[in-house]
């Protein structure tokens, strides 16, 4: 191991221990964690089961129908992996799973991985068609789905073993529930797997159809180390997770919460002010939401955000949709220096996590990379551009994934894979985004990138939220069209908004269309459906 291995480990251990993940405990309790990790390695499964040994009794999960203890948590996926396997599932099956945020998405989750068997996650916004074509290029075994989706999965599950994670009460179920199956099973311990099972996260869909993005489950806790040494998370603490779990932000806390014993705090819908109320009931620390979620808490207002107790969070961690330095400011001054926005991909995991200092010098920015990440900014021949240009976005980490499970995968660069974004460094080496690279629009000759323009108005005190479009125009190629959405009792006209991007923006960037909506069409993350725009 040479010194530059040797200060990266150390790295990791001190992001590792800094979380608190290491106290003193029974010894006897000790060696029995030691154990479990050792048969299971650093996994979902070995964290709630060590759970289950060191904390029985404390919150793991708590939802719309009550608390699960890490020991209930434990027993509950032994008893769910024994159904799936009576069933003949393990490790060459997967298993798709379409649920909301609640104890059936995780417990699905861990019963899958005390199998070996991959865990499929289906998007809940997504409409019948597109999940029966994702069910039939991906196969899965069984599908675990909410009742509330059994008119959408109808067709797709078909010959495959179906179960129910979530009904309502008086609801007839269309399949056994989970809740039947476990009360009935066999909750004693399994044997770990000779493989570890995948994960497939789909993608958002926004630019084609969603393709499913395999990744492996990582051998080590570095992965995990990498963003505690960014947003300061800590062992035993209480995390919201309003962001769907399905989506790779939600995931991603919903994973780093199992490293660190957190309670994890679920709501099947998002609602901004009952948002606020189980943050402020359960005292989290951290709450995960995408950046149309943080809006929409924050225009509830100060009177609204007054009546609850807030002064506990310390994180809020924004990812999955671009996060206007409008936004960011706002939030800061609602809530404090408590927000990280990280910047990544389906495909790339992260590339970089602006800090609340980073946020505050310069709103907008995506940040920096974090220990183990590399980032760099090449031109369309490959080469790294001079610093001060913009560039296509490189990342390398240990969390990229391994392709599309339909064949292909994003362009690598010596080893470095493309998030499909262009973007420049500031001069203290803070990531800008710029826009998609496949989202430039040339009108009359000049280069232009939506997301410049689209800061700008969204800095307009009259501005709730806008989208900028390039649609064909026989004069000039492109011609840029805005569609923006007003604050309630605003008003603004066209010609205003033109003139607004006039004052601050060469001629050229002045969209020559300006659409009135009442809301901006949003898949489940928040990400800007710009495709139905286009054709508006």
């Amino acid at each position: 191991m040479d010194a530059q291995e040797v200060r990266y480990k150390l790295q990791v251990a001190r992001a590792l221990l800094g979380t608190g993940m290491v106290q003193p405990e029974r010894l006897d309790k000790a060696v029995r964690s030691l154990a479990v990790l050792r048969r299971w390695g650093p996994s979902s499964v070995a964290a709630y089961t060590a759970g289950a040994i060191r904390f029985p009794d404390r919150a793991a999960i708590v939802d719309d129908r009550g608390t699960l203890t890490f020991a209930e948590v434990h027993r509950r996926t032994n008893a769910l992996a024994h159904v799936l396997a009576e069933a003949g599932i393990g490790e060459d099956n997967s298993v798709a799973i379409m649920c909301r945020n609640h104890r059936g998405f995780v417990e699905a989750t861990l019963a899958c991985a005390k199998l070996g068997a991959g865990a499929l996650y289906l998007n809940t916004m997504f409409a019948g068609p597109q999940i029966t074509d994702v069910l039939a290029r991906e196969d899965p075994a069984a599908v675990i789905y909410d009742e509330e989706f059994a008119d959408l999965v109808a067709e797709g599950v078909a010959k495959r073993k179906r179960l129910i994670a979530w009904s309502e009460p008086g609801e007839t179920a269309s399949a056994p529930t989970l809740e039947q199956l476990i009360a009935a099973a066999d909750t004693s311990d399994l044997r770990p797997p000779g493989e570890k099972g995948r994960v497939v996260i789909l993608t958002s869909g926004t630019t084609g159809a969603p393709k499913g993005a395999s990744r492996k489950q990582p051998d080590s806790l570095e992965p995990a180390a990498a963003l505690f040494s960014k947003i300061p998370l800590k062992a035993r603490a209480t995390t919201m997770i309003a962001a769907p779990l399905f989506h790779s932000w939600g995931y991603a806390h919903f994973t780093l919460g199992l490293a660190l014993s957190s309670t994890l705090v679920l709501r099947r819908r998002f609602d901004p002010e009952e948002t606020l109320k189980a943050v402020a009931q359960h005292r989290a620390s951290a709450l995960a939401v995408v950046p149309v979620m943080l809006q929409r808490i924050l225009d509830l207002g100060p009177q609204t955000l007054a009546r609850y107790d807030t002064r506990c969070l310390k994180i809020i961690a924004v990812s999955g949709s671009v996060l206007p330095g409008e936004l960011a400011t706002r939030a800061m001054d609602a809530f404090g220096e408590v927000l990280y926005n990280l910047y990544g991909s389906t495909e790339v995991a992260w590339a970089t996590i602006a800090t609340p200092e980073d946020l505050r010098a310069a709103p907008g920015t995506a940040g920096r990379p974090p220990m183990g990440t590399i980032v760099k900014l090449l031109d369309g021949d490959g080469l790294e551009v001079p610093p001060g240009e913009g560039g296509r976005i490189f990342v390398a980490n240990e969390m990229m994934f391994d392709g599309y499970t339909g064949g292909g995968g994003k362009e690598i660069v010596s080893g470095l894979m493309s998030t499909g974004d262009v973007g420049h460094f500031d001069r203290d080496g803070r990531l800008f985004v710029d826009g998609r690279d496949d989202e430039m629009i040339v009108s009359g000759g000049e280069n232009v990138f939506p997301r410049e323009v689209e800061d700008l108005l969204a800095g307009h005190e009259s501005i709730e939220e806008v989208a900028v479009v390039g649609v064909p125009d026989d004069e000039f190629g492109q011609r840029l069209k805005a569609f923006v959405v007003l604050r309630q009792g605003a008003k603004l006209g066209e010609q205003e908004v033109q003139d607004y991007v006039k004052v601050n923006l060469a001629r050229y960037k002045v969209p020559r269309e300006v659409v009135f909506l009442a809301e901006l069409p949003r898949n489940a993350t928040g990400k800007v459906l710009k495709r139905e725009l286009q054709t508006a």
